[in-house]
């Protein structure tokens, strides 16, 4: 039954169908829609029951559940080239490694069709891996739109694969620096647990009792102003989705300028600069860069490490920090 034009709701399920796996029921209550589809559609947290997100395909149906469905927006066939600047770190035949700015959305999506990290690297380089789907050509790996940092993009098949292979055997260096909210104690540790989408908000990710996937991320405190905020390095076990974010929130430690996961946090510390403390309490994106990628280079298989400073912002963060 369709509410809307991408909204679909299913009937109440009766107890022939009771213990299905929803991706099945779903593909066979609407057959128009394939069921490698509806598990992206799953995955993406657009399945709600009583107001819960579903986001486990293999989650089993009850008697008496009733399901809503939401439809991706339709996107563009493929993304154009743009000029678009790009702080290229390195480059050769086989791949490109970008410094990304803040702002930059990594590939076209809902929300964001064009102005994206591939269509600039459609515009400055020759060729990409087509194994990302036409969305994502060369795409590896990801970083939030609203972090920076050091990115590796696969310019053929070949070099994708590998990569891949490096990233699944979570051989991939990559070091974080992170601005939060707090001090960690201990000040140096393992935050490890299931992350998968929130059951209660479809925008956020969550560390999970049940379902997600696995997570492991290790810290260290740089930096402690004053127990009020930190500055922490962050070297990541496994990529998922926010995981440095949910990761640190799920210690009380939120990243300073996140405007998804921190709770309203303001820093006053008594004869602070009032221009400092200013700064720090607006701060308008996640504080956080991917400072340090390294991996071995799928043609000479020699040991490549990168390494970007501080962007100007976060630059004028940890100096704001300081003067406190």
């Amino acid at each position: 039954m369709s509410d809307a034009d991408n909204i679909y709701t299913t009937p109440i399920v009766n107890k022939d169908f009771k213990g299905k796996r929803i991706d099945k029921f779903l593909a066979e209550s609407f057959p128009f829609i394939s069921r490698s589809q509806i598990q992206r559609i799953i995955e993406l947290g657009n399945v709600l029951c009583d107001d819960i997100t579903i986001i486990d395909n293999s989650y089993k149906i009850k008697s008496g559940e009733s399901y809503i469905l939401t439809l991706p927006e339709a996107e563009p066939a493929e993304p154009l080239p743009q000029n678009i600047p790009l702080d290229i770190v390195y480059q050769d035949a086989d791949i490109v490694v970008v410094n990304k700015p803040a702002g930059m959305v990594v590939h076209p999506a809902a929300g964001a069709p064009d102005r994206t990290l591939v269509n600039a690297l459609l515009y400055w380089c020759d060729g990409l891996s087509g194994i990302g789907g036409i969305k994502r050509p060369g795409i590896v790996h990801r970083i939030d739109k609203d972090t920076s940092g050091l990115l590796v993009v696969a310019k053929n098949d070949t070099t994708h694969r590998f990569l891949c292979e490096q990233f699944a055997e979570h051989s991939i260096e990559r070091t974080y620096y992170a601005f939060c909210h707090g001090c960690p104690s201990p000040a140096c540790g393992v935050v490890s647990g299931q992350i998968g989408r929130s059951p209660r908000d479809r925008k956020k990710m969550a560390v999970l009792a049940h379902g997600g996937k696995h997570a492991v991320t290790h810290y260290q405190v740089v930096s402690d102003y004053h127990g009020a905020a930190s500055k922490i390095k962050c070297n990541l076990e496994t990529g998922r989705t926010h995981q440095i974010r949910v990761h640190l929130s799920s210690l009380g430690h939120h990243l300073l300028g996140d405007q998804v996961y921190t709770k309203s946090q303001k820093i006053t510390l008594k004869g602070a600069p009032a221009e400092a403390l200013d700064y720090i309490n607006h701060f308008p994106r996640q504080a956080l860069h991917a400072q340090t990628l390294g991996f071995i280079h799928p043609a000479t298989h020699e040991k490549m490490l990168f390494s970007s400073d501080l962007p100007a912002d976060l630059a004028q963060l940890e100096q704001a920090l300081l003067s406190l």
